[in-house]
Parts: structure tokens; C-alpha cells; sequence
């Protein structure tokens, strides 16, 4: 399997996320938002932003816990199984590539400013050469890429502020007294369709494995586009609608503008604003194209890697470092979906995207609830699970109220997932998932140690960058003991001595008094619960650490009955050094105030292990 690289830094990751939002949802779609709802467009704009905040910190936790490229399709897939991460992968996949084919329309329509005859055939003509220019950005190099985002946004949130200052004064209020066109059904009806905009916002889940320090960068990203662009959209809709009023609407058939924005620079600013919202516009579209592009490709890539693709979808350019075919397969989808209708592909873009959010939240629940002790997530969602729960229930009644084209679009796509999985993918993929652990931890079964729990093992590895030491490999090759009732000390360490005797070579009579003696001493107990016995043995070059759990405990001394951790830390004296290094290694991962939680929750030897090597410690390489 190829690994990417970790090319993307804070401000990438901002310029992902926001310059996947600002696009054809701010300056196209106010204008059919306005049709439908009136003035309350503002307050739709908002709404929408509210319903996304769950899936925002759900997908922020799940990045964190698993930042790996696919996005929705890898979190799923790890959560509820291979069918269901086969439904989520395609639907990422098209529900992407419905906001990029969207954005480049957009690059289209603008064009009509220039040359108000063009047709619509030309408007998407002009979409099909970007798209291609953006895909070879994007087989260039995923940095060339994301610097290309980083200076496109930058322009994009100075023009939009300038916009916001000079319309403000020009705010007309006559414009908002009818505020709201139709009723609450039909306020929700357009926050759904509105829901689009904010899709790019969780993109950057899909290429968190090229992220540096996933851990900070990805939720910090994804928080600070949300809040700024949030508020971006209500201001910049506002003086829309303030300046423009039901001049946002047209004679049928267009019934409404599709250049809105331009439409309000030019009520207030004249020609030079209707130019430099044009241009702030096409930055925008250009920045949801190239993301897109970016992002989308990304799940074929992962599901190929889990042989839920061909293998042709998951080859990565030696010299670039990109996924080259899954690039240039998506791009084609996107030439070929640009050609649909406009409302069209907004209503299924935001249907597809309302279903991966659902799952989204379903996969927190499944992950924390399944009991996977390596699922470890940087970032945790707040208000767990009400929050989740609400947004599940939010989203199903907005699907509900989307209409019948979308939910038809989105069931075709979904059978052509359940197919594709029953055909192919059911009989290659073997990985686990967090489901099946929680059915089984619900049946009481002792669950092992499973492929998910040594996967996300990795996973962590990599996140935190960890480079294996010394100390590390030797708790790889330790001895573990998983005790279960109670002992007295002599007891553990004549079952320490007959684990150890024949690897150091010495009789077990030798290692039991050596740890009687040390004991006898000074008590190597350092808590209620922790004890470190670290003897000196003859010889030379021998070092090692044995692991230990006692449920019920261990009874030291009268004070100290309850010992459940022990570290046993036995070497020859010329390795004196490395045996300070391991105490002070040991005193790093048990200061986590969850340890001792960890580690009687542990389910086998193998979990108590992975407890002392993804502890959080300096390592000494």
C-alpha cells in the first residue's frame, strides 16, 4: 500500500475547508434561495450552518482517531463494515463530485457577464476546460495544489470583506418587510438545499493522511473555516438581499439571477464592483474545483486499497505522490455530471452529502460505544451523543423534504453501491468493524484482539509520528501476565521467576530471591497501584521489562493491597543506563490520568501491550 505525503499545513487545511464552501453556494445560489423563501434566505444560510456543526465535530473526532485519505468512506467502512463503507465511498465519491461539476458551472455562468448571449451548452463547455486544468494541478502534486487553495481563499476573503464594508450603508430595509415567503417547512426546504454550501467544510477528512499534525490541524482547520465562513455568508447574503431585494428574481424561465453577488456590487459600486466580485467569484469556484478534485479522489484511492476497487484506482504516482488514476477517473465523472440540470445537481448533491452525514454521526456512536481501546481520537465531539442523535433526526427530515428527483437520484446511486458490494467487494474485503465489536461486546463474548484494534495501532503510529526506540521494541517482545484473582507478592514473583528463568539464562531460585531481596530493601510500590521491581542480574547485554495485570491485586504490604500494574525491570549492570531510560519511560505513560482505566478495561495481553506502546512519552532515538 503507498503511503502519501504529509504535505498540508494549518493554512492548507483552512484554504481546503473554506475554499470548498465559498463557491457556487454564495454566488450562485442565493438567488434560487431567494426565490423560494424570501428575505429569510439569511436566516436559511444560518440554519444550515447550525445543522452542519454536528457533522463538523464528528468528522473532526473520526479525523483525529483515523486520519487516513477516503474521508467518509474510510471512517464508515471501519465503523459499520465493508457494505456500508462501499455505500459511503460512492457516495462521497459522487456527492463531491456534484459540488466541483456545480462550482464549474458557476465558472460558466460568470462568463455571461462578459458575454451576456452565451448558451447554456457554452457555460458548460467553459466548465469542462476547468475542470481539466484543475486536474492537472492536482496530478502535479497535492502541495502545488494546496498552495494554489491557500492564495486563491486569501483573495476570495478580502474581496468578500471589502463587499460587506462598502454594502452595509447601502442596505435598503424596505427590503425585508416581508421577511419570510411561505412558511417554517419551506425555511427548512431551502436550508436543505442551501446545505451544499457548507458540504466543502468536512473535505478535508478526505485527505487528513497528507495533513502535518492531523491531530491539531484538522480540527482547528475545519472550526476556524466554519466560524469565519459562516459569518462571511449571512453578512454577504445580507447586503445582497438588502441592496437588491426582489431584484435577485427574473421573468420566467430563469425566474431568478445566477450571478447575485455581482448583481449586488453593481447596485452599490457600479461597473468596477461588478468586476471585482466577478473576479472574487471565479476565485471562489476555482477553489471548490481544485478542492474538490483533490478531495474526491481520495475515497476511490482508500476503497481500492481495501479491495473494494480495482487496484487500477488506487496507484500512486512515484514522482508526484498523488493517486493518479482515481484523479483522472473523477474528473471524467465530473465532465460527465456538469451536464445535468442546475437545481438538479444541487438538490442531489445535498441529498448525498445529508446521507454521509448521518452515517458520519452513526460511526462516533458505533466507534465510542464499541469498546475499541486504540480508538483514540485527538478531538472529541462535544455533547455526545445528543448531539449526534439530534442531527441524525435533523437530516432525515430534510431528506424527507428535498423532493422526489433528488431521493430518486441518491436511491440509484445507493443500488449501484449495494450491487457493486455484493458483486465484488463482498467477496474481497476482509476487514473488521467497530459494529460487529459492539454486537459482540453486547453478546458479552470475549471480543481478542482484533485486525481494527492492530490497524488503528498503526494508524496512531503514523499520526503521532511515533519512531519505535528501544524501549519500544522491547515491550513488542515482553512478557505479559493477565492475573486474574488475588495474589500475595511471593506468589507474583514466583510466577515472574518461572516466566523468566530460561530467557536469562539463570535458575529460577536465582530470579525469585533477586526479587525478594530487592523488595526486602525499600517497596518498589510507587501508588496504590503501581509497583516497579527493577533488580540488577549477573552478566552482560541482557535488559528486558515484563508487563503485568492483576484484576483483583496484588498484596505487597499492609498499605498496598490492591496492586493492579507492575512493570518488572530486570538487566546486567552495564546496561544501567537504558534501565534509568525505562523507569523514566514508564513514569511518562502512566502520569495519563486514564491509565489505570486503560489498563483494567484492557481486553487480552496484546491490548495491555499497545497501552504501553502508544503511551504518550518522549522517546529517545
Amino acid at each position: 500500500m503507498a503511503n502519501l505525503k504529509r504535505e498540508l499545513n494549518l493554512i492548507d487545511v483552512f484554504s481546503i475547508a473554506a475554499g470548498a464552501m465559498i463557491s457556487s453556494g454564495l454566488f450562485i445560489l442565493p438567488g434560487l434561495a431567494y426565490f423560494k423563501s424570501g428575505p429569510a434566505v439569511i436566516i436559511a444560510y444560518f440554519l444550515a450552518g447550525i445543522l452542519v456543526l454536528p457533522s463538523m465535530f464528528s468528522k473532526a473526532e473520526l479525523a483525529t482517531a483515523m486520519p487516513k485519505s477516503g474521508g467518509d468512506y474510510f471512517f464508515i467502512n471501519r465503523s459499520m463494515g465493508a457494505g456500508f463503507g462501499t455505500l459511503a465511498g460512492i457516495s462521497a465519491w459522487f456527492s463531491l463530485a456534484f459540488k466541483s461539476a456545480f462550482a464549474l458551472v458557476g465558472i460558466g455562468a460568470f462568463a455571461s457577464i462578459i458575454y451576456p448571449e452565451i448558451t447554456i451548452f457554452q457555460i458548460k463547455l467553459i466548465a469542462v476546460i476547468f475542470c481539466i486544468i484543475f486536474t492537472i494541478i492536482n496530478l502535479r502534486s497535492t502541495k502545488h495544489a494546496g498552495r494554489l487553495q491557500v492564495y486563491m481563499v486569501i483573495g476570495l476573503l478580502i474581496l468578500l470583506f471589502w463587499y460587506v464594508v462598502k454594502g452595509i450603508p447601502q442596505v435598503d430595509n424596505r427590503h425585508f418587510d416581508v421577511f419570510m415567503k411561505g412558511n417554517l417547512k419551506s425555511l427548512f426546504m431551502t436550508a436543505g438545499l442551501i446545505f451544499v454550501s457548507y458540504g466543502g467544510l468536512t473535505k478535508i477528512a478526505s485527505v487528513a493522511e497528507e495533513v502535518k499534525n492531523p491531530s491539531r490541524n484538522i480540527p482547528l482547520g475545519m472550526i476556524s473555516a466554519f466560524t469565519i465562513v459562516t459569518i462571511a455568508y449571512v453578512l454577504v447574503v445580507f447586503v445582497t438581499v438588502g441592496a437588491l431585494g426582489d431584484n435577485l428574481l427574473m421573468p420566467a424561465p430563469k425566474n431568478f439571477t445566477l450571478t447575485p453577488i455581482s448583481d449586488g456590487a453593481a447596485a452599490f459600486a457600479g461597473k468596477p464592483g461588478v468586476y471585482l466580485l466577478s473576479i472574487a467569484a471565479l476565485l471562489a469556484f476555482f477553489s471548490t474545483a481544485n478542492a474538490g478534485i483533490m478531495a474526491s479522489s481520495r475515497n476511490p484511492m482508500a476503497m481500492s486499497q481495501d479491495n473494494l476497487l480495482p487496484s487500477f484506482f488506487g496507484k500512486v504516482s512515484k514522482r508526484s505522490k498523488t493517486p493518479v488514476n482515481a484523479i483522472l477517473f473523477t474528473s471524467i465523472f465530473i465532465i460527465v455530471v456538469i451536464f445535468l440540470s442546475l437545481e438538479t445537481l444541487v438538490k442531489t448533491a445535498s441529498t448525498m452529502m445529508l446521507l454521509l452525514y448521518i452515517f458520519a454521526n452513526i460511526s462516533v456512536i458505533i466507534m465510542r460505544e464499541s469498546g475499541i481501546q486504540n480508538y483514540r481520537p485527538k478531538f472529541k465531539s462535544p455533547l455526545y451523543p445528543w448531539m449526534q442523535i439530534i442531527a441524525i433526526l435533523a437530516y432525515i427530515f430534510i431528506i424527507v423534504e428535498m423532493g422526489s428527483m433528488p431521493l430518486i437520484l441518491t436511491s440509484v446511486f445507493m443500488l449501484i453501491g449495494l450491487a457493486w458490494y455484493w458483486f465484488y467487494g463482498s467477496i474481497r474485503a476482509n476487514k473488521e468493524s467497530a459494529l460487529l465489536q459492539l454486537v459482540k461486546r453486547i453478546k458479552a463474548k470475549d471480543l481478542g484482539t482484533t485486525s481494527l484494534d492492530t490497524e488503528l495501532k498503526e494508524i496512531i503510529q503514523e499520526r503521532d509520528d511515533i519512531q519505535k526506540d528501544r524501549f519500544d521494541k522491547i515491550i513488542e517482545n515482553a512478557v505479559v501476565l493477565d492475573i486474574e484473582k488475588a495474589i500475595s507478592k511471593e506468589e507474583f514473583f514466583k510466577i515472574v521467576a518461572d516466566k523468566v528463568c530460561s530467557e536469562i539464562d539463570k535458575s529460577y531460585d536465582y530470579f525469585y530471591d533477586k526479587l525478594v531481596e530487592r523488595e526486602a530493601e525499600s517497596s518498589t510500590v510507587l501508588t496504590e497501584s503501581l509497583a516497579i521491581p527493577h533488580i540488577i542480574i549477573d552478566g552482560e547485554k541482557k535488559f528486558n521489562i515484563l508487563l503485568a495485570r492483576c484484576k483483583e491485586g496484588i498484596n505487597f504490604n499492609e498499605e498496598t493491597k490492591n496492586v493492579h500494574i507492575v512493570f518488572v525491570i530486570y538487566g546486567t549492570r552495564d546496561e544501567r543506563n537504558f534501565h534509568l531510560q525505562s523507569l523514566a519511560a514508564i513514569a511518562q505513560i502512566v502520569q495519563d490520568v486514564n491509565f489505570e482505566k486503560k489498563w483494567l478495561k484492557a481486553k487480552n495481553t496484546e491490548a495491555l501491550r499497545d497501552i504501553v506502546l502508544l503511551g504518550d512519552r518522549r522517546r529517545l532515538i
